[in-house]
């Protein structure tokens, strides 16, 4: 049977929603090697030096996200974000950990050394 203008649509639309969505994650991936790429030169991640370098690579962004990523790092450890993610883990929330006797925690004992192989 043949298909019908709104059926087509309907199948269509979440392609296009997809297709977007790879769009938005592109643009957000080249900002983020753009940063990555400016802290590695010891360059200031500023917006300008960005959108050099996504132009550079050939990539088309929208012209907020150089700016919006420039923002959200203007203030962040570079450095210390890549060892949290090297580590493999989120960092213990700020104001310290919960057991250190002035959280509370009590301090506990330290865990058993793993066993050894004779």
């Amino acid at each position: 049977p043949p298909c019908s203008r709104t059926s087509f649509a309907a199948w269509l639309s979440p392609i296009e929603d997809s297709l977007k969505m790879a769009e938005i994650d592109s643009e957000t991936l080249a900002c983020t090697y753009a940063a990555l790429i400016l802290h590695d030169d010891g360059l200031p991640i500023e917006a300008e030096n960005m959108t050099k370098l996504v132009k550079a690579a050939g990539v088309e962004v929208e012209t907020f996200w150089p700016g919006m990523f420039a923002k959200a790092l203007a203030s962040a450890d570079i450095n210390e974000l890549l060892m949290k993610i090297a580590s493999g883990g989120p960092a213990p929330a700020a104001g310290g950990g919960g057991d250190t006797p002035a959280a509370g925690g009590g301090g506990g004992a330290a865990p058993p050394p793993p066993p050894t192989r004779a």
